[in-house]
């Protein structure tokens, strides 16, 4: 078990957290007698995995934010900003989802959770800059951004590339 717990702590560290508190809990309840104390490092352990689930919920909610000011607001600045912004906070979440993979599961769950609070996060911030008229009300309340959207390479706006040119050659044009 020890050979396969150092892997696991190598390739899902949240997954690992949550396996070695269990560990512990069960190491506790069987009385195994070392001056450990148990169920305080059985919930640090926990702890740890709980952070890494906050820090993706964080980093969701930023990029939810983002992405609705991008689709929403007319304001033309600070619009690269958001743009930097989200491709950072995507960055992160690949590094942090590389560490933990288990928590890809999560993100679909994190991102349905987190839009209605980034809605009422941007509402609040374009009514106090005076963009939030109902047209742009409207569109934020139809906001809905899918796992591939938030965590992919898609923003707002973005279409589709344009097919290859039909068969028979150049396009006059």
């Amino acid at each position: 078990m020890a050979g396969n717990s150092a892997q696991l702590y190598e390739t899902d560290f949240v997954r690992w957290t949550q396996q070695q508190a269990a560990a512990l809990r069960v190491a506790a309840a069987a009385g195994i007698n070392l001056p450990l104390d148990w169920e305080n490092l059985a919930e640090e352990i926990d702890s740890l995995g709980r952070s890494q689930r906050r820090e993706l919920r964080s980093r969701i909610a930023t990029i939810l934010d983002h992405l609705i000011k991008l689709e929403c607001s007319p304001a033309p600045d600070p619009r690269l900003g958001w743009i930097e912004t989200i491709g950072r906070e995507r960055k992160e979440i690949e590094l942090l989802l590389d560490d933990s993979p288990s928590l890809r599961g999560e993100a679909g769950g994190m991102i349905a959770a987190e839009t209605p609070r980034a809605m009422r996060s941007v509402t609040r911030v374009l009514r106090g800059r005076g963009e939030a008229g109902p047209e742009v009300t409207g569109k934020i309340a139809a906001s809905n951004y899918n796992t591939d959207q938030v965590l992919g390479d898609w923003f707002p706006g973005d279409v589709a590339e344009p097919g290859p040119p039909p068969a028979g050659g150049e396009r006059d044009g």
